[in-house]
Parts: C-alpha cells; sequence; structure tokens
C-alpha cells in the first residue's frame, strides 16, 4: 500500500513509526512531516488546512489510505473531500469530527444519549456567562466551544479566575477568536482522568491500551496547561470493571447515538473520562489519536497498526482477530522549550539524539527543523522520548535515560511522570 500520513507532530511521528513496521506498507508520505519522518518517508509540504490540497496531494502520488494525524483537517471536512473523489481516508467526517471541533455540539451528544458529564450550561454573550456565574461559584470549568489547540478548557478554582476565563473568551479580548464565541461553563469534577481510544468503523470498534496524561506544565500538575507534558500505558485507574462500565455507558452510547445522528463515526475517538465517587464520566471527547498519548498507545498493539487502520476505513473490524490485553508499559516524556506554553525562543541547536537512542529509547519529533544543515526547534513541545519495557518503572527508567542525552537551550522536562501509576501499584 502507498500511505500518506498528514501533519507534522509527535503523534503523526508515531504512527508513520508504526505503519511503516506493517508489511502491507510499499511507499510511505509525510505531509508536511518533520526531520523525524524524513527518516521513514518521504515528505512533501501540504497545509493541513486545506482539505483540497491533501486530496490533489493523494491523488498525485497514487495514495492507497491516508492517515489524518491532527484535529483541524478533520473538522474542516478533509475526509469528506476524499469521499467524494473515491479515495480512502481514515478519520471521521466532518459532522462526526464536531465531537471535538464543538464543545457545545459534543454535550448536547452526550445529554441526548444519556452518556454521564459533567452538568453545563452554553452561552454566546458574556453577561449571560457571568449572571451564571454569579450563581453557580468556583471551582468551576470554562471552555472554549470550538479548537483551541488543547488550551481551551481553563479549569477555575476562585470566583476570579471564572470570571477572567469568561471575559476572555466573549469579551474584547476574544482570545480564542471564534472558537471562544460560544463558551461551554460547566461543574467541576473530582476524581482521576484517564484516556481511552476507540478505533471505529462506523458500526465496530477495537480499543486500544487504556492512558493517563499529564497536562499541567510542571511537577505535581501544577502551573497551567499545556498540549501535553507525558503519557503512560496502559493506566492502572482503569481497571477491567471500569472499563466495562465504560464500554456500556460511554462508549458504545456514542456511537449508537452518531448513528442516530446520520453521521456514523469512522476513525479514532478519544474519550477522556474522569473516574468520579459517582462512576466514570466524560470530559471530553476528541476525533483523533491523543498527543503525547498515541506515542505510548501505539507500541502495545498487539497486532498490525496499518491493518488496523485499513479495516476500520474499510468497515471490516470484525474480520480481525481480537487484539491481546496490552502486555508491558509504555511512557512518553516530553521535552518543552523553556517558557512554554507561554513565549519560548526557537532555532536553538539540538544535539544527543544518536545517544537518547542507544538508551533503548525512541525519540520522536514534535517541533524541529533543519536549518542550515543543523536541527534545531521550532515549538513549544520539542520532542517526546519514549520508553518500553515490561514494568512501568522500565519504562519511564529508558525514557528518563534517553531524556538526559538530549541537548538543546532551554531544555525543560516534567520529572514526575507516571508517578500516579507507580503509587497505584503498576510497577
Amino acid at each position: 500500500m502507498n500511505l500518506l500520513i498528514i501533519g507534522s507532530g509527535g503523534r503523526e511521528h508515531a504512527i508513520a513509526l508504526a505503519v511503516k513496521k506493517s508489511p502491507l506498507c510499499d511507499k510511505l508520505i509525510c505531509a508536511p512531516g518533520n526531520p523525524g519522518m524524513a527518516t521513514l518517508g518521504r515528505c512533501i509540504p501540504v497545509s493541513v488546512t486545506d482539505p483540497k490540497a491533501i486530496a490533489d496531494l493523494a491523488q498525485a502520488e497514487s495514495i492507497d489510505l491516508t492517515i489524518v494525524g491532527p484535529e483541524i483537517p478533520l473538522v474542516a471536512g478533509v475526509v469528506d473531500e476524499f469521499r467524494k473523489r473515491g479515495l480512502r481516508a481514515f478519520g471521521p467526517i466532518a459532522g462526526a469530527a464536531a465531537l471535538e471541533g464543538s464543545k457545545a455540539f459534543s454535550k448536547d451528544i452526550m445529554k441526548k444519549y444519556a452518556v454521564p458529564t459533567a452538568a453545563y450550561e452554553t452561552f454566546t454573550d458574556l453577561s449571560s456567562a457571568l449572571n451564571f456565574l454569579k450563581m453557580h461559584p468556583a471551582p468551576i470549568v470554562v471552555k472554549a466551544s470550538g479548537l483551541a489547540a488543547g488550551k481551551g478548557a481553563i479549569v477555575c478554582l476562585t470566583d476570579a479566575e471564572a470570571i477572567a476565563a469568561v471575559e476572555e473568551m466573549l469579551g474584547e479580548k476574544a482570545v480564542f477568536g471564534e472558537s471562544g464565541k460560544t463558551v461551554v461553563i460547566e461543574e467541576f469534577m473530582e476524581g482521576e482522568e484517564a484516556s481511552l481510544f476507540a478505533v471505529c468503523d462506523g458500526k465496530d470498534y477495537v480499543l486500544l491500551a487504556s492512558a493517563q496524561d499529564h497536562k499541567r506544565i510542571f511537577d505535581n500538575d501544577l502551573g497551567p496547561n499545556t498540549g501535553g507534558m507525558g503519557a503512560y500505558a496502559p493506566a492502572p485507574v482503569v481497571t477491567d470493571s471500569l472499563l466495562a462500565e465504560v464500554k456500556k455507558t460511554i462508549i458504545e452510547p456514542t456511537f449508537r447515538g452518531m448513528v442516530q445522528e446520520g453521521v456514523p463515526y469512522t476513525g479514532v475517538l478519544y474519550v477522556g473520562i474522569m473516574v468520579t465517587p459517582q462512576g466514570p464520566k466524560v470530559v471530553e471527547y476528541n476525533c483523533r489519536l491523543g498527543d503525547p498519548e498515541c506515542q505510548v498507545v501505539l507500541p502495545l498493539y498487539d497486532g498490525d497498526v496499518l491493518a488496523l487502520f485499513d479495516a476500520a476505513e474499510r468497515g471490516v473490524l470484525s474480520s480481525l482477530k481480537a487484539p491481546e490485553a496490552p502486555r508491558g508499559s509504555a511512557a512518553v516524556v516530553v521535552l518543552a522549550s523553556g517558557g512554554y506554553p507561554g513565549d519560548y525562543k526557537k532555532g536553538c541547536v539540538v544535539t544527543g539524539l544518536e545517544a537518547a537512542e542507544k538508551t533503548g529509547a525512541h525519540v520522536l519529533h514534535a517541533g524541529t527543523k533543519m536549518e542550515n544543515g543543523n536541527l534545531v526547534t521550532a515549538g513549544g513541545r520539542v520532542f517526546g522520548v519514549v520508553g518500553s519495557g515490561d514494568t512501568l518503572q522500565d519504562a519511564l527508567d529508558q525514557a528518563y535515560a534517553g531524556c538526559t542525552e538530549v541537548k538543546y537551550d532551554g531544555i525543560f522536562y516534567r520529572k514526575d511522570i507516571g508517578k500516579k501509576g507507580l503509587q497505584r501499584g503498576l510497577k
């Protein structure tokens, strides 16, 4: 098969690494790709916001299957464009991708099909939102309804923080632009979070390993939210009994609901759950693999990742042999630029990648580029260093050993990835 992977981050590097191992893979093209992905296949520039340009590229390169990594092209309708042209793309159509593209839509779907989630209200004007906050004191969560690069959900622990968040979204600042013109305000849920990923063909689904992300910038979950500073899989909080409950009360009603809405879900559905005293509840949906969770769930899949994606796109998941439960553990530590998620320096020369790979870890590129023959930093999240092993401690040891070898000005990473898993006895 001739494959095209859309995207340029750590998630897409992880996907490329996984599908390249498949005997089904003949040619691999990454668009736009990154320097790490360039070692696995040819990289071609393309705008990920332009579905027609992506489809044109797939036609020009005689691509058999396109795997779409990021949410922006999915929400923009890239899969719809492919289907119009008789091309194959793994991912949801725009109507289904709205589960991520519009938090207001996703919350309404949960309400309509009795999927447990936080109580909420939706607002489009500032005064109504502020009046609601007067009657519902903090802690409370304020979310921009549209896409906001993982930074549109603000957990407000004080009334002042809640008012500031609403004013930033619906006031004159409009910090999230169109994405924040509709705001969802929901109750604060107490509990432990986990990530689940269901590969769906519109009828059937296959669950990948559970994972736990680390969103806050600093150790001990302090500081502002980021796109994700690390993850590990599987997540011990997701026990067999909890997983059975999540399937019954969350995943299956969601997929049935999307069929009834006339937009059957295909591709990967990310379900972020909060394990509350009342049971698991949905925090949010995403319409694609998580980043950085993708980097740890794909290595634990017991089978051919490309065959899985291909079967899902063709609507024949039931023909695949059911995967075995994940064996061992995987962990990823994100190497960031100092100052992220705020202002940070770019163009810092990177060294030590060969030494890092010699530890057994995989170094996945997330924000890099080549400049004057040097590999330099080009983003807030620069690399994801992935370790694996029989135990979570083995995986973390390998990942952190790799981290110590990578060098660039301003390098920063959390030192406590996987701590909750170790405390729960996943050793």
